[in-house]
């Protein structure tokens, strides 16, 4: 009897081992500061909660707490030390907004929104862009530049996160983001669209203000 228990123990260990863990579960992110968090209310993402600091009702706060009450979103005051705890950058302005994880689209949606707007296709490819901070700055200057939508690589290469919505200024919750496995592949299915390819290069003597953009352009910055 004593041979049979150790065995069974034995073959729970292996499966024990052997046990592959599910894909990791999509937890809330966060939206920080205070332009990114107005932004994030005059889109149509929803919003889970937002946590201000106690004693920050002045300035653009109080259009926060009043577009939050108006949406019915809860609102909690937390004291300074909590909130310090809750932030993931150091300067969130005295409020935090907890939003559902980002939704990426299909690039196909980046088509869709250019043929809604009437407008040929602008987008942009970036491929190896590490840094939250890089990624933040480059969605706002996009957003205002008319880029119908970015795609950015599943690896090795910065996620949308509540530092890129920052850096950004809110304009991620007005830019669609599509996220690839192959970056190549995605060229290919633009270029079967019509689109053609403008590369960038650091060293260049040409300036993209000199060039001739009209038309359908996907505009591909890899490193």
């Amino acid at each position: 009897m004593k041979n049979n228990y150790n065995q069974k123990n034995k073959n729970r260990k292996i499966e024990k081992q052997n046990y592959e863990p599910k894909e990791e579960r999509n937890y809330d992110d966060q939206v920080e500061g205070r332009n990114s968090v107005l932004e994030l209310l005059e889109s149509e993402r929803d919003i889970n909660k937002i946590f201000i600091t106690k004693g920050e009702k002045h300035g653009s706060i109080n259009k926060i707490i009043a577009m939050a009450k108006e949406k019915n979103i809860i609102i909690v005051e937390k004291d300074k030390r909590k909130m310090d705890e809750m932030a993931q950058n150091q300067n969130y302005q005295g409020v935090i907004a907890i939003v559902p994880p980002f939704e990426y689209c299909e690039i196909e949606d980046i088509l869709e929104n250019a043929k809604q707007k009437n407008e040929d296709p602008f987008v942009l490819i970036l491929d190896g862009i590490e840094d939250p901070h890089n990624l933040g700055s480059i969605i706002r200057t996009a957003e205002t530049a008319g880029v119908h939508g970015i795609i950015i690589p599943k690896r090795r290469a910065a996620a949308v996160n509540s530092t890129v919505n920052k850096t950004s200024a809110g304009a991620v919750e007005h830019m669609k983001i599509a996220r690839v496995t192959n970056i190549s592949d995605s060229i290919q299915k633009l270029k079967d669209e019509g689109l053609w390819i403008c590369g960038t290069d650091i060293n260049t003597d040409k300036y993209y203000y000199n060039q001739d953009l009209t038309g359908p352009i996907r505009n591909s910055d890899r490193k």
